[in-house]
């Protein structure tokens, strides 16, 4: 019994021993782990503030949209950058958010580039459908009112001319031509476009200047409104039944048409006016 119990305590001792080595073996790594992760934070922090790592100017960004490079005058117009600055200071999302606020860019997306250091941005153009005319109230006590002329896109975001042909110096103007003040047609003009998209009367001009009767200058004539309404696509239907008008009246003889009422479209001749029936549509 006596051998028995002195092997016991012998192997005790040495599980203690093992034991001990282990658990300094872990404070080891431990510590080691630590010094590393430290040495590297350090590392990248002091890497981060290097001069390599800054923007010193706006050749080192570069802006496309498809696969279109911008300029430096167009990248200049649009970021409001100060330099040098730290490329790590920089945040992507906050560049995202201010190039979308501009009237021209529908979407936007900003990335760091490491090597060489700077920023990629990619952005989406809107895409202009419409030659946009807008009144200007009189400058200098002048009363006659000079227009604005700019671009609008599908939704009806009005865009300066000027800040879109900075970025697409190559576009190609829209045949459509649009007049009026945008805040006040906007919220009919996602209705009237697809509409004139769908239609087979080819539609020059669209004014809006009367808030009570909207105008459009078509091929078979101008054709009145009224206040525009969620009438406008059942409207633009009849339009596009009148479409062989010309071969039925002489478009000399007529003033107008009118299609307030697209149940009973009317003509109005030079010197009378007559109701559209079915024969003539």
């Amino acid at each position: 019994m006596a051998g028995i119990v002195s092997v016991s305590q012998t192997d005790l001792a040495q599980r203690r021993k093992r034991l001990r080595r282990q658990r300094q073996m872990k404070i080891i790594q431990a510590i080691w782990r630590t010094f590393a992760i430290s040495s590297l934070a350090g590392g990248l922090i002091w890497g981060a503030s290097q001069p390599v790592w800054v923007l010193n100017d706006p050749k080192q960004i570069v802006i496309k949209s498809g696969n279109q490079v911008l300029s430096e005058q167009a990248i200049k117009s649009m970021l409001k950058l100060s330099y040098p600055q730290s490329l790590w200071r920089i945040e992507p999302a906050a560049i995202a958010d201010s190039l979308k606020k501009q009237p021209t860019i529908a979407d936007a997306t900003v990335n760091r580039r490491l090597f060489p250091p700077g920023l990629i941005i990619e952005i989406q153009e809107r895409v202009p459908v419409a030659i946009a005319q807008k009144p200007q109230e009189p400058n200098n006590g002048n009363q006659n009112k000079q227009s604005s002329t700019g671009l609008l896109d599908a939704s009806g975001v009005w865009i300066p001319l000027e800040k879109y042909t900075l970025v697409n110096p190559r576009l190609k103007l829209p045949t459509l031509k649009v007049i009026g003040t945008p805040e006040q047609y906007r919220k009919y003009w996602s209705q009237l476009y697809p509409s004139l998209v769908q239609t087979s009367v080819k539609v020059m001009e669209v004014d809006f200047r009367d808030v009570t009767n909207l105008i459009l200058k078509t091929e078979i004539g101008n054709v009145h409104f009224g206040t525009p309404s969620s009438l406008l696509p059942e409207q633009i239907k009849v339009l596009t039944q009148m479409r062989n008008l010309p071969a039925k009246i002489n478009p000399s003889q007529i003033e107008y048409v009118d299609i307030k009422n697209p149940d009973s479209p009317i003509v109005h001749l030079i010197q009378k006016k007559t109701k559209i029936n079915s024969q003539i549509l």
